[in-house]
């Protein structure tokens, strides 16, 4: 009874130190830039190269290739900080050096490696993941995009959707069929360079929330790339987007937290200031009740999510169930905290430029980002009654 089960979580020294870490460099990198980058809908790439140097894009990715170590709670920790400053800013970070990098990190070739994963994590680089297309989003084996082999590699044709870093990307990893008839034993992720010929990308979307994220469509033409530029194994590639959905659940789920936190902290600081028939907000019963459940509501998101990730870093059993949930629930706990947290503003919260209205944007994508709520709620059903 000495030594509390490995669930009952609290942060070590060495979390609680990266956590302070990634919460300095927040405050006082990124934040100054967030009213300008949501306002020209544009990120500020003056950053990557301050994040690598911060050691805050290559967790969990070799030393030899300029990663600093660490787990997925340490990526958890990150991706809840950084959100808690801007969703479009996070997410544009996140996608590169832990959506779509782990791909070369775990599956690539020295070769690919030594191109495109040492520069993403130096921050002189930035990727993408395309899986996504305008008919199959959470149904990964229905892709319709197909690789043919041709000479001394494949032609890609095909399109894909709501691919964030579409534009900025000096890499995108492409899942494409190798093997149409195959169904999930039949595709193939590969490394594209922008200005590969046949490779296009489109407009930028107007998106609700995430507005200094790119997202974009990306279209393939009998886009030959070479058979060196395949990204781990041929016909594995959907065994590998399902492993790297992991990691990016507990990323996403991170985000919630760190979105949820900050919509807490900012109704917190309202209610403190703001007076109504009298007396501060605080002073009234029903307000001191509501934001005491907020804080409830986040406190558990934070806790399922990092005890998913320790399940996640150990290979427990459960951990995928535990990654499924974390991503459920605190994706729903984003989304009902930030609504709290626009009425408590008022009509303060109401105005577009607010940074309550900006969490409020920028939660609802959470819950169908990265998986949406009912696929979560699908393995979950299947792992109970199996």
């Amino acid at each position: 009874m000495s030594q509390p089960p490995a669930d009952a979580y609290e942060l070590g020294p060495e979390h609680q130190a990266f956590q302070r870490s990634c919460h300095d460099f927040v405050v006082n990198k990124l934040l100054p830039l967030v009213p300008e980058a949501e306002r020209t809908g544009s990120f500020p790439a003056v950053i990557w190269p301050e994040l690598s140097a911060a050691g805050l894009l290559g967790v969990g990715h070799p030393e030899e290739y300029g990663g600093s170590g660490g787990d997925t709670l340490a990526i958890a920790l990150l991706a809840e900080e950084l959100a808690g400053a801007c969703g479009g800013l996070a997410v544009t970070i996140l996608v590169s050096a832990y959506m779509a990098a782990p791909h070369l990190s775990r599956y690539g070739s020295a070769q690919l490696k030594e191109r495109y994963l040492r520069p993403i994590l130096d921050g002189k680089k930035v990727a993408a993941i395309a899986v996504t297309e305008p008919a199959a989003g959470s149904d990964v084996a229905g892709i319709r995009t197909v690789a043919r082999p041709a000479g001394d590699g494949y032609v890609l044709t095909g399109s894909k959707t709501f691919i964030t870093n579409g534009q900025l990307a000096d890499v995108v990893l492409v899942a494409a069929k190798t093997d149409p008839a195959g169904g999930h034993q039949g595709i193939t992720l590969f490394a594209v360079e922008p200005g590969t010929p046949g490779f296009a990308v489109g407009q930028p979307f107007a998106k609700m929330g995430w507005h200094s994220s790119d997202t974009r469509e990306l279209f393939f033409e009998d886009c030959h790339v070479s058979a060196a530029a395949i990204v781990g194994e041929p016909g594995r590639g959907f065994h590998q987007i399902m492993r790297a959905f992991a990691t990016e659940r507990i990323a996403l789920a991170g985000m919630s937290i760190g979105l949820a936190q900050a919509a807490l902290d900012d109704a917190l600081a309202h209610a403190k200031n703001r007076e109504a028939f009298g007396h501060r907000l605080v002073e009234h019963q029903a307000m001191r009740h509501l934001l005491a459940e907020m804080a409830v509501d986040v406190d558990t998101a934070r806790l399922v999510t990092y005890q998913a990730s320790c399940r996640l870093d150990r290979d427990d059993p459960r951990a995928r169930t535990s990654v499924a949930a974390a991503k459920l629930v605190a994706a729903r706990i984003a989304n009902t905290v930030v609504d709290r947290a626009v009425q408590i503003h008022g009509g303060y919260g109401f105005i577009e430029d607010s940074r309550v209205a900006m969490h409020y944007r920028d939660a609802r994508i959470l819950r169908i980002g990265g998986g949406t709520d009912e696929i979560q709620l699908e393995i979950l059903g299947k792992a109970l009654t199996r």
